[in-house]
């Protein structure tokens, strides 16, 4: 009897690890999607489109070419911003951008200039749960 009754607790704490190890509260990939056009481009142009984080710490980053005098540039980030304290749990989701900076990359040179410091709260909308993309078009220009 004093066995089955010591037995009990045990597997309610077996299930409770197990169910830890198990159930993890992952966090979102969200995108930022930066869409705009270039007014006199030169050839082999490109647009570079840095994330920048609280503490201004740069993260993630794309290029892309300018096809037609128009750009757009989707940047995967992870919403993760404090580790698990244990398998998952108390896991913070909410990191987001402070800053978002868009750079005209020369052609032949391979030289960035006229960066544009775009704040992500101000010039971003929500456009679906896990997409942001910019209030209004950026147009850059090209001419130095």
């Amino acid at each position: 009897m004093i066995f089955r009754a010591a037995k009990t607790p045990s597997l309610i704490l077996w299930v409770f690890l197990i169910t830890c190890a198990t159930a993890h509260a992952l966090c979102s990939v969200d995108v930022v999607i930066v869409k705009g056009r270039v007014d006199h481009a030169a050839s082999r142009a490109k647009v570079r489109v840095e994330l920048v984080y609280s503490r201004d710490i740069v993260g993630e980053s794309a290029e892309a070419a300018i096809e037609n005098g128009s750009f757009s540039i989707p940047i995967e980030f992870l919403t993760q911003s404090h580790r698990p304290v244990v398998n998952g749990m108390f896991e913070k989701c909410n990191r987001r951008p402070k800053t978002v900076i868009v750079t005209l990359v020369g052609g032949d040179q391979g030289h960035g200039y006229d960066p544009v410091s775009l704040d992500f709260a101000k010039d971003f909308k929500m456009a679906d749960p896990s997409a942001y993309s910019l209030r209004s078009e950026l147009v850059l220009n090209g001419s130095r």
